[in-house]
């Protein structure tokens, strides 16, 4: 006796369940999906100085395109090569899609092939015999009636398209990264040149104060003034080498591998002041980082996935029903498989319709329901932190140039008074006290300089990153 039962079902019946079936499906409890309105003004407040005539869009720009110093493309292109945070983010994707095709695949009934053999008693004549079958089996497939493996299909799609637009996301990060360090980089050496020469000076002064002290010209404290300075530029120097070193750590960290020697023998050379230029960009709406900015795309989509999931636990409340079904033939002799007679077909459905789970359903429920609204809040948020972004890298751009302007014309000045101080000094005319406030004020002002001259450049990567550059759907 066997605990399935071989039966035929007769061709119009077979047609009618698949009628019911096909009635059935399509049904979906997914609540109907509404972009939550942008929480944020309509217009930045920074004046729009970035949106000049001929400017591009950020998105529209790539990357080679915008930084066009040779050294900085190549060291782009080694991060987008070998970086390891933007392959785990590329394994990510390939993930999600495999979790996609998981849950899609579940839309569908899956197909075996069975062969057994079994020899048991029987019950009646307590004589053994063989049952041998083969044949095609559907375990336990769920008709999508009610639309729950649809509502999972379309959140694993939309976790799928979320991490796409993370992976965009980290690219976009690792460009302004990388960017930002080589301009570091550049700062550094210019900072270490300007300590270089102001200890040489420093030590030169300190000299010739020695030779005063000895002969009698000047006071001791004018001596040990001169030989503090030494030593705080001596221990600014020996500062600054360290954050050199860290900061080509930093970037290598990024690259994946050692900064290139062929690159970085070129440093010493390099000034910020002749950078390559940047090309202006259109600042634009805050409704168009909606569509600029991976980070705004990715969080809508988590909000889709979180929508999708509440049409699961709503279907949840409803009847499942799942076939188990095999085709074959079956005979209690091996050679008599596949002969005429022997076919048949076993169908088992069951149904399943929760009556009583002590509140796990409506649980479920109320959880996806939260779940959403954290989405929603999360989606907010992203636009908020990237309408900020924005905000103040506009800002920068306004302000900065007058500020470097500024900063030049008094380096400017400071170079001029330190001049007319070592007149003076060396003439008689000015004491030690005046030289040494010159050149300590000349000193500080060219370290400004050139950390003002960063900000700027720094500012404009910032600008392009906010705006969603460094990633382009056409590249």
């Amino acid at each position: 006796m066997h605990t399935n039962t071989m039966f035929r079902i007769e061709p119009a019946a077979r047609l009618s369940a698949l009628a019911a079936a096909v009635l059935l499906a399509g049904c979906s409890f997914i609540p109907q999906y509404e972009r939550p309105a942008a929480p944020v003004p309509e217009q930045f407040a920074a004046p729009q100085t970035a949106g000049v005539a001929g400017s591009e869009a950020a998105a529209d720009v790539d990357w080679k395109d915008y930084f066009t110093d040779p050294r900085l493309q190549s060291l782009i292109s080694i991060a987008l090569q070998n970086n390891r945070d933007l392959r785990v983010a590329m394994l990510n994707v390939e993930q999600a899609r495999a979790q996609f095709q998981i849950q899609r695949a579940n839309q569908f009934p899956t197909v075996n092939a069975l062969a057994s053999g079994t020899r048991q008693p029987s019950t009646t004549t307590k004589r053994y015999g063989n049952v041998f079958q083969v044949g095609l089996g559907v375990s336990a497939w769920e008709p999508d009636f009610f639309g729950r493996i649809g509502a999972l299909k379309e959140q694993a799609l939309a976790q799928y398209l979320a991490t796409q637009e993370a992976r965009k996301a980290a690219q976009i990060s690792l460009v302004a990264a990388v960017a930002s360090g080589w301009l570091t980089l550049m700062a550094d050496e210019e900072l270490l040149d300007i300590s270089r020469r102001t200890l040489g000076s420093r030590e030169q002064s300190a000299k010739l104060t020695g030779l005063r002290f000895e002969n009698g010209v000047s006071s001791e404290l004018d001596n040990q003034q001169a030989q503090s300075l030494v030593q705080a530029a001596r221990a600014t120097y020996a500062q600054q080498q360290r954050q050199r070193m860290q900061d080509e750590n930093a970037l290598a960290l990024l690259l994946g591998q050692a900064v290139p020697d062929t690159i970085t023998s070129t440093l010493t050379a390099s000034r910020l002041a002749s950078a390559a230029p940047m090309r202006p960009l259109a600042a634009g709406l805050p409704s168009d980082l909606l569509q600029r900015r991976p980070d705004i795309r990715r969080a809508e989509q988590l909000l889709i996935a979180a929508n999708a999931n509440i049409g699961a636990a709503r279907a949840a409340f409803f009847p499942r029903i799942s076939l188990t079904a095999s085709m074959g033939t079956v005979s209690d002799e091996l050679s008599g498989l596949f002969k005429s007679g022997t076919w048949a077909f076993s169908l088992a459905p069951q149904l399943t319709l929760p009556i009583f789970d002590a509140g796990r359903n409506q649980a479920t429920l109320d959880a996806a329901r939260v779940g959403q609204q954290i989405a929603v809040a999360q989606y907010e948020k992203a636009i908020q932190v990237a309408f900020q972004e924005v905000s103040d890298s506009l800002d920068g751009l306004a302000t900065l140039q007058e500020q470097l302007d500024a900063q030049a014309a008094l380096v400017k000045a400071e170079g001029r008074r330190l001049e007319l101080s070592q007149l003076r000094y060396e003439n008689g005319v000015a004491s030690s006290m005046d030289l040494l406030d010159a050149q300590r004020s000349m000193f500080s002002a060219e370290q400004t300089l050139v950390v003002t001259r960063l900000q700027q450049l720094l500012n404009q990567v910032a600008l392009y990153k906010t705006l969603g550059g460094g990633w382009s759907e056409a590249k």
